[in-house]
């Protein structure tokens, strides 16, 4: 992501105030309720698929929620691919079984590292959602802990709450007739962190997460990779809003984001304050349809030709401000489009961009006159089905209407440039109600052993395991630290053993190799291999590129299919020896200062086949023989 257009604030004068809401997967063998597995699966695996549509239900004091009534609006049904792995829970068509003790153990390490008080009896709770996201049509919550703290660079934040909960169904695309959805994630266990709201700076926050996700890793109880973990950024101003936006995917997106979000709270205060200079009001829906009825402008005739209409409405007082920018590519016109595709409609028109699009000026002036606009006002328009159109535009209107009142509280969606989209109202108390198939735990921290910090654990690494700093680091914070740890305790050697796993996975996943098929078992069988001399060092990244492309080989078929079973000394010496005579006049006028030239042939020779320290010692006993 980057906003490099966006201009630098002073956030203390600016009064900015964020918060994060951390979402981590843990990595469990089972899911959160039922005992189905946790693996990732392939939408083309799925060998079944049910369907649902959603509605909103009433909170225990009778209370329907905003978002959720939004949500409902749009009349979408939703389609779940089920798998050999998918259980009747996953289905809501089985009650939940009881939390599963892995997920709680895992979230009471975390609680700890985040020095939270943890409560003394656990309820699961219903949250309201009506996205399609689970089956149920509500997630499954239980708050674990509240009241922490974590130190950072950039100050102290306060951690408000820990809450264990199951993950959403994963999004695979949109149909026209609504959105299909992957149940292998739903219900994976899911811890969510909500800090207070301290953050005063785009740095802070970006720190903040950064913390947070040291800590979260050094349970090495996480899953990792893309989509594993998601920030969600609260963020407001002073005369602002607190605005949440979900899904900001790196480090590096929240500081751009709440940079972004500053800017544009900050041109919206500024748009508020022109519009009540000018006594701006937003004016009444009207059709108008027969000022495009000879249009040529492509989207309005097709929209008409389709038995469609065109619904406008004034925007009194609002010339030039609808085409004000906000963040970059995003104006305040892009905001009442956003609105309005949340109706179904493919966006709005509005006459500080026109004409264009094929429409012509005879055509805005018309449009001007029929809902009563005049030099100051502008103009916004919709072409769609006639439902389409009504909704569209009402939702359009209603949006101009809060840029009266300034910033609306709600919720957005980070985009891959630093922006954001409008995505629903901010969701309220009414979308929580207790959960009744599921009876309390009674979490006990004192059986919870404190996990090492990662960078306590790099610190220990260089100094127990010899390793340089930067090497330490890498493997400490990388993805198979116990894994270099099982290696190590069984006697592979921890330099050449970290390199494997951080620096030589890599270089072949460069080459092409699908490492991903690589597991803790073929490492450690190939750690085993060098180390009882069967394989060399060199031939490892051949025989790791191997066992990748053909995951069911053990190591030593893989080995063999590599062709590289270890040599006797007496085949080293041999090959070393043809080496020396082929290269005899550059020893002649060189002398120990052809080794370099001459180690490097040698091991092409041997393939890998060798170790490197039983080449050099023959490689250098046969030059001093001839110089």
């Amino acid at each position: 992501m980057s906003t490099d257009a966006t201009p630098e604030y002073d956030y203390e004068e600016l009064g900015l105030v964020a918060g994060l809401e951390i979402h981590q997967q843990l990595d469990t063998e089972t899911k959160l309720f039922c005992d189905s597995p946790t693996v990732e699966r392939d939408p083309d695996e799925s060998d079944r698929s049910i369907s649902r549509q959603l509605h909103p239900t009433k909170s225990e004091l009778g209370e329907l929620d905003d978002a959720a009534m939004e949500e409902s609006r749009v009349d979408r049904e939703f389609t779940y691919l089920a798998y050999d792995t998918t259980c009747l829970v996953e289905e809501d068509d089985e009650p939940p079984r009881r939390v599963d003790s892995e997920a709680l153990a895992v979230a009471l390490q975390i609680a700890d590292l985040l020095d939270l008080s943890v409560v003394d009896q656990a309820h699961v709770m219903r949250k309201l959602v009506i996205d399609g996201s689970n089956t149920s049509g509500f997630q499954r919550s239980i708050l674990l802990g509240q009241d922490g703290e974590i130190e950072t660079d950039a100050g102290s934040v306060s951690v408000v709450d820990l809450m264990l909960e199951e993950e959403s169904a994963k999004r695979v695309e949109e149909t026209d007739d609504g959105v299909v959805y992957s149940l292998d994630r739903l219900g994976v266990p899911l811890v969510e962190i909500g800090t207070g709201p301290d953050i005063r700076s785009p740095e802070g926050a970006r720190r903040a997460a950064e913390r947070i996700g040291m800590l979260l890793r050094s349970t090495g109880a996480v899953k990792r990779g893309l989509g594993t973990i998601r920030q969600d950024v609260n963020v407001s101003i002073a005369d602002g809003a607190r605005v949440e936006v979900k899904g900001v995917q790196d480090l590096q997106g929240i500081e751009d984001i709440v940079r972004g979000e500053v800017g544009r709270q900050a041109e919206l205060l500024e748009i508020r304050d022109e519009l009540r200079e000018r006594d701006a009001s937003v004016g009444d829906v009207t059709d108008a349809t027969d000022v495009f009825a000879d249009t040529e402008s492509g989207v309005i005739r097709g929209a008409l030709d389709s038995g469609g209409k065109v619904t406008a409405v004034p925007l009194f007082g609002f010339d030039g401000l609808v085409g004000r920018e906000l963040q970059p590519d995003r104006r305040l016109g892009t905001e009442l489009s956003d609105h309005a595709k949340r109706h179904g409609a493919g966006g709005i028109f509005h006459t500080d961009e026109l004409p264009a699009y094929g429409v012509t000026g005879a055509e805005v002036e018309a449009l001007r006159d029929a809902v009563g606009a005049g030099e100051g006002d502008a103009v916004a328009i919709v072409a769609a089905d006639p439902e389409t159109a009504d909704l569209a535009i009402e939702a359009a209107a209603e949006r101009a209407e809060t840029a009266i009142e300034g910033v609306p509280e709600e919720t957005r969606g980070a985009n891959d440039d630093g922006t954001t989209r409008y995505l629903r109202p901010l969701p309220g108390a009414a979308r929580m109600y207790p959960e009744t198939d599921v009876p309390p735990v009674e979490p006990d921290p004192s059986d919870v052993e404190t996990p090492e910090l990662l960078d306590e654990k790099a610190a220990r690494y260089a100094e127990e395991f010899g390793l340089d700093a930067g090497l330490a680091e890498q493997v400490a914070f990388g993805q198979r630290f116990p894994l270099f740890e099982a290696a190590v305790e069984r006697g592979a050697d921890p330099t050449f053993a970290a390199s494997t796993l951080e620096s030589t996975t890599t270089e072949i996943r460069r080459d092409g190799a699908p490492v991903e098929n690589l597991t803790d078992d073929h490492f450690l069988a190939l750690f085993d291999l060098v180390e009882a001399g069967d394989l060399a060092k060199e031939g490892v990244p051949e025989v790791l590129t191997t066992l990748a492309e053909d995951p069911a080989l053990s190591a030593g078929e893989a080995v063999e299919e590599a062709g590289l079973s270890g040599v006797s000394e007496a085949e080293v010496r041999e090959a070393v020896v043809e080496v020396v005579e082929r290269n005899a006049d550059q020893i002649e006028a060189e002398g120990m200062g052809a080794f370099s030239g001459l180690m490097g042939e040698a091991m092409g020779a041997l393939r890998g086949k060798a170790d490197g320290e039983v080449v050099s010692d023959a490689l250098r006993e046969e030059i001093g023989k001839r110089s």
